[in-house]
């Protein structure tokens, strides 16, 4: 997505509001496709499942939709998501520590993919099998195993434990159940802890000698694209799409080179954040500036919560786009603060140029996480519009409106 002028700023407030959300169509094409891209270029039976939670926003699950990718969900709320964009049932993974029972059954008996995360997962599975012994139902489990990141996951069943090893021998002692899927995740984004994924489930199709296993899915946890501003306040290098993919997608490539292409497991991948954090931007207009005790702090139309409620402390790439006219004043230090009445609602900190009152600030790097983490407080949401391919502006998200936050109270 190119610069905003304020010309055209000014065209999407007039329209939908002085704070919104803009969503780059072909940005999303274009990670999309180079992603997959690095990855099947080296091991070419891959697919990419997209994590619904980071951003579910329905324009973007349609998108992957319609590139192919599958739908990643974790809840019923989003199955029905996937559902009602399109998505087949053979396209929709479910993970998650909790499943509701109907979706579980629905899905799986539609041909869908249910992974097992817990004891509870395993009964709901026992019971299903009982009520459809005569029906064939594709099954994975989601694996726990150390990948020397000192984390204890909380997620997967254990491959030492006795539930696992029970969950295989059920499997293999009813023909009914299949178990076509391994999958594992974990959350830190690094290269080297992305390496120790795949070897472990290799060890463990060889030492449960699992023949019908048709997906390796090693989870998300990858990091997106982002400019050297944003890069420089990790503490470690921030891996390319091509980085992730010649260390996974080789392991696979070198693991199964001697295997037919049809017999091959398909290798799946769950980005979101790699995927959606830079597709997307948040423009807030300035509505105040005030100098407290030699501090000066601008108070803008937005909040941490719309571009960040995981609440790091790191800065996003900003633009700020001046008013035609407007007569600005230069500033050293100073910060952005949110509408709410939150003391710590800063946006950015340490801002040094020119800036007025009805200047818009443009937060980039916002896709991930935001919208879906951001609560209703103080503040309904604001409007997402989209940037199609063609140039032309499109609304996908509503401005949120009162009765949008209290239809479900009682009065």
């Amino acid at each position: 997505m190119s610069s905003l002028d304020y010309e055209k700023i000014k065209g999407i407030s007039k329209e939908y509001g002085d704070a919104f959300y803009l969503l780059d169509e072909e940005a999303l094409s274009i990670n999309y496709s180079e992603l997959h891209k690095a990855f099947s270029s080296i091991y070419p039976k891959m697919n990419i499942a997209y994590s619904y939670k980071t951003n579910y926003t329905p324009f973007i699950c349609k998108k992957i939709n319609e590139f192919g990718g599958y739908a990643e969900v974790v809840s019923d709320m989003e199955y029905e998501l996937a559902k009602t964009v399109g998505v087949k049932a053979n396209k929709i993974i479910f993970n998650g520590p909790y499943k509701n029972k109907t979706a579980f059954e629905e899905l799986l008996l539609s041909g869908g993919f249910v992974n097992l995360d817990s004891q509870r997962d395993f009964e709901i599975l026992k019971e299903i099998q009982i009520k459809y012994a005569q029906k064939s139902l594709n099954i994975g489990i989601r694996c726990n195993f150390d990948v020397e990141d000192e984390v204890v996951s909380r997620f997967g069943i254990d491959i030492d434990s006795p539930l696992f090893h029970e969950i295989i021998d059920f499997v293999k002692n009813n023909k009914n159940i299949k178990l076509r899927n391994l999958q594992c995740h974990f959350a830190n984004r690094a290269l080297k802890y992305w390496k120790n994924r795949a070897p472990k489930v290799f060890a463990i199709i060889t030492k449960c000698d699992l023949q019908d296993i048709l997906q390796i899915d090693l989870g998300g946890g990858l990091y997106g694209k982002m400019p050297p501003s944003l890069q420089g306040q990790f503490n470690n290098p921030i891996p390319s799409y091509s980085d992730y993919a010649n260390i996974v997608a080789t392991q696979f490539a070198e693991h199964y080179k001697d295997i037919d292409d049809k017999l091959k497991p398909e290798l799946i991948i769950e980005p979101g954040t790699a995927i959606v954090a830079d597709v997307m931007k948040f423009a807030a207009k300035v509505i105040d500036i005030k100098k407290v005790r030699e501090k000066n702090i601008a108070t803008l139309l937005g909040s941490i919560y719309n571009i960040n409620p995981t609440l790091n402390t790191k800065n996003p790439p900003i633009e700020v786009v001046h008013e035609k006219g407007n007569i600005s004043e230069s500033y050293m230090d100073l910060d952005f603060g949110g509408y709410t009445c939150i003391e710590s609602d800063y946006l950015y900190r340490h801002y040094s140029g020119k800036l007025a009152v009805n200047d818009y600030v443009v937060f980039s790097n916002v896709g991930s996480y935001s919208v879906v983490l951001k609560p209703p407080f103080i503040l309904p949401n604001f409007p997402i519009v989209a940037m199609t391919k063609n140039n032309q502006i499109e609304l996908i998200k509503n401005q949120e409106k009162f009765d949008d936050i209290f239809h479900t109270f009682k009065f």
